[in-house]
């Protein structure tokens, strides 16, 4: 298709794009309801006037708050307000973390793209699954990990004084991010991984002191719940624990070694990926790992994959990138919810699962002067030239100091890095790595709106 080449003719593209995504959002996926904005909304409720958390269950199902207490805590405020006010706040706020997560992401290279390519960024991730449901459950996972990316921007700068704090309130809201706790103990950032820890720790002993009996309850017995949060073989859960509840495999020994061979793989990955400055990289992996680990990975936990296309495009593997988006835009595990067996259904139900392991095993990290930030460049050039066994030409008055060619890797400090950056083509860059039919079931919908697990 031909990009149109006047103001005009792109305003008018986007808008015929918008309409169209406003369509297919709104009749072809699964509609969510915002359900477990309401199992938050119940259990904060309840709460206030009951005394109780997890006693909580949304009416005709057998759903309720399945986070630690401290989330509850953080969530009080919507007790306060009608159920449309806490959806219209959820809207707003998962808008605000997605804005924040993308600019992340994109680094300095965001200014080169214009009203035009971001609309049509906006157009593409609204066609996201994982996004979608996001948004539409009214779910609490882009604002975890726009704090998890957020440190990761903080230790890519070099400024490590508060690193650790956003995957410290992201664990305690959520367990699964502590994983990103591992990430800096792998990377010897252990004032940071310090502090991860302490925040996690404060932030659940603040909520065992508001509310000792529901702390209790939850870290000796719903934690250890997984039936409180839905059936591990339900075709939205994507993780290694669902793959095996699909093949009818339940026992725990298979399902541990195969978290422990993804770890060992994310580990050597991860280790690797930040010797050699490659934050973004690295937390790209460790997000992957994550939804693979979790015991519960439904689909909408998986924007945690979304760093890792940023880390596709990068590294110059758009169409790769742009083959496996469209795959997750599909909804396509939703044609085996009745019946996952047979190859087709080993396949075709796990698909979101394979392309997170797939990833974890082949995404193209180790590019540090792609994510090294302006001045982190210029440091490292600078300290390469008393290395030089050639002599140094003195420039004349006026000009630049020449930047050496070997220099440990450095790009060239040319004002572009941060997050989504591709690496830099000139001389002394670092060279880059060698490089269904939609879910349209009225009667699955209302059969999953029915009874969907709430987190």
């Amino acid at each position: 298709m031909r990009v149109p080449g006047t103001d005009r003719g792109r305003l008018l593209l986007l808008l015929v794009l918008g309409a169209a995504v406003t369509v297919f959002t709104a009749t072809v996926p699964l509609l969510r309801g915002f359900f477990d904005l309401r199992v938050y909304y119940g259990a904060v409720s309840g709460w206030v006037h009951a005394g109780r958390i997890y006693d909580y269950r949304v009416p005709g199902t057998p759903y309720g708050f399945t986070y630690p207490p401290f989330a509850a805590l953080v969530m009080l405020p919507m007790a306060l307000v009608r159920l449309r006010t806490a959806i219209a706040a959820s809207l707003l706020l998962n808008l605000a973390a997605l804005a924040v997560m993308l600019r992340i992401l994109a680094g300095p290279a965001r200014r080169r793209y214009g009203w035009y390519g971001w609309s049509l960024a906006a157009c593409l991730l609204a066609l996201f699954e994982p996004l979608r449901d996001t948004f539409s459950f009214g779910q609490v996972n882009l604002l975890l990990l726009a704090l998890v990316l957020a440190d990761g921007r903080l230790l890519a700068a070099g400024r490590d004084r508060w690193a650790g704090a956003g995957i410290g309130l992201a664990a305690a809201v959520k367990l699964t991010p502590a994983v990103f706790i591992g990430l800096l103990l792998l990377a010897r950032r252990w004032r940071a991984a310090a502090l991860a820890t302490a925040v996690a720790a404060g932030a659940t002993a603040l909520a065992a002191r508001a509310d000792p009996g529901a702390s209790r309850f939850y870290w000796t017995e719903a934690l250890w719940d997984t039936g409180r949060v839905g059936r591990l073989d339900y075709v939205s859960n994507q993780s290694l624990q669902g793959v095996l509840a699909r093949l009818g495999e339940p026992g725990r020994p298979v399902w541990a070694t195969a978290v422990l061979l993804v770890l060992c793989v994310w580990a050597r990955r991860a280790r690797a990926a930040v010797a050699a400055g490659d934050w973004p990289g690295a937390f790209a992996l460790t997000g992957l790992t994550a939804c693979l680990v979790s015991p519960v990975t439904w689909v909408h936990h998986l924007v945690w994959l979304l760093p890792s296309f940023a880390v596709l495009l990068r590294a110059g593997h758009a169409r790769l990138a742009g083959v496996l988006y469209a795959v997750l835009c599909t909804s396509v595990v939703w044609l085996w919810y009745d019946d996952a067996s047979g190859v087709d259904g080993f396949l075709g139900s796990n698909a979101y699962a394979w392309i997170t392991l797939g990833l974890l095993l082949g995404l193209p990290c180790g590019q540090p002067s792609a994510f090294r930030p302006p001045l982190a460049r210029k440091a490292s050039a600078t300290a390469a030239v008393p290395r030089q066994t050639t002599p140094a030409t003195t420039p004349a008055s006026g000009q630049p100091d020449p930047v050496p060619a070997g220099g440990g890797g450095a790009a060239a400090a040319d004002g572009r890095g941060g997050w989504g950056t591709r690496a830099s083509s000139e001389p002394t860059g670092s060279t880059r790595p060698d490089a269904v039919k939609p879910q349209s079931s009225s009667a699955r919908a209302s059969s999953y709106t029915a009874k969907p697990p709430p987190s």
